[in-house]
């Protein structure tokens, strides 16, 4: 197995677990916040954590060679990507919730543009097509 997939998988395994920990902590906070209701960040939070859409897909996807392959690749992709913003969507939302100091948000962009850095380099080794790089 090349180091590649190895990364990528403890990658998805580490947001997998961050996503979990962080809809844990969402309904603490909740349920000790009666009466304290922030609506916008709780449906993007229900949306964004149903991350068995992608889970699911993988139980229908077929062959390399089969016709409907490159829907498949669309919707997989698509729905991996949509779910990646309305994290970071709400991960901002949850800050304006919280009203931190601005170094945390400065901190949180250098760190998101480190990962869409490291991304783009990763996928253009791949040779897979992305926006982010020629």
């Amino acid at each position: 197995m090349s180091t590649g997939v190895i990364i990528a998988r403890y990658m998805r395994s580490s947001a997998y677990i961050l996503g979990v920990i962080g809809w844990a902590t969402g309904l603490k906070l909740g349920s000790d916040s009666s009466g304290v209701q922030h609506t916008p960040h709780r449906n993007i939070g229900i949306i964004s954590s149903r991350k068995w859409y992608s889970v699911f897909a993988l139980l229908l996807r077929p062959k390399k060679d089969h016709k409907y392959r490159f829907y498949w690749e669309i919707y997989h992709h698509s729905v991996g990507y949509t779910v990646i913003l309305l994290s970071i969507i709400n991960i901002y939302k949850g800050f304006d919730i919280l009203d931190p100091e601005k170094k945390w948000k400065m901190i949180l962009v250098v760190v998101l543009g480190a990962l869409f850095r490291l991304i783009c380099d990763y996928t253009s080794r791949l040779d897979i097509n992305v926006s982010c790089h020629k």
